[in-house]
């Protein structure tokens, strides 16, 4: 299966396209990933990149799906692949579609906004070790404090704005994208629950994977 994972930030896509990697024996490609591996290997598209990002600009489209497009080329990509934070515009997914790359599905996993913010700006780690937890789903036993002793912080980008922010441009920038996959007959939808177990189950039915 060649797939695209859509979904807000703190929809749970990693999560699910780790379980699904397992379940479908295939590789889950992130863009960032994609990217370091281009500059590391000092290919063509690689050093280009590597340029745009010395200077402090963004990589343009025609690059990056460049990238997409060479590493999807390599063998373990054969038997499938899972593309999880690509493509981020309607415009990426256009050029994606021209550069012969085929896609089978596109998974929506829809969250709504209210518990995005609520798991994003909920969350914590301990300054000490690191340790997750979360205010609500995985409160620490010793208050603000992890048992280390470290005290627990939170993100800069986990503060309440920074999260509405982020689902905006979700919405202004990726969303449309799952119109254009409707339009082709490729999108699917799995709804977002509040247990790991269920949403598994929601998007093993949207894409037809059901024991």
């Amino acid at each position: 299966m060649k797939l695209i994972l859509l979904g807000p930030p703190g929809a749970g896509k990693g999560t699910q396209a780790e379980i699904l990697s397992k379940r479908l024996g295939i590789d889950t490609i992130s863009t960032g990933v994609m990217l370091r591996a281009a500059i590391r290997e000092g290919t063509e598209l690689g050093r280009m990149a590597e340029g745009y990002i010395n200077d402090g600009k963004l990589v343009p489209d025609d690059v990056v799906v460049g990238i997409v497009k060479e590493r999807l080329s390599q063998e373990d990509c054969e038997k499938g692949f899972i593309l999880d934070g690509f493509p981020r515009t309607t415009a990426q997914a256009e050029a994606l579609t021209a550069s012969g790359v085929e896609i089978d599905k596109v998974l929506s996993l829809e969250v709504s906004d209210e518990t995005i913010i609520e798991r994003l700006s909920g969350r914590r780690e301990c300054s000490k070790c690191g340790t997750p937890y979360h205010v609500v789903f995985k409160p620490s036993p010793n208050g603000d404090k992890c048992p280390c002793g470290g005290e627990l912080i939170q993100r800069a980008d986990d503060n309440e704005e920074t999260v509405k922010n982020r689902i905006e441009v979700y919405h202004n920038q990726t969303e449309p994208i799952k119109e254009y996959y409707q339009a082709q007959g490729k999108l699917v939808v799995a709804y977002g629950k509040e247990e790991l177990a269920d949403t598994t189950l929601e998007v093993a039915k949207a894409l037809g994977l059901e024991d």
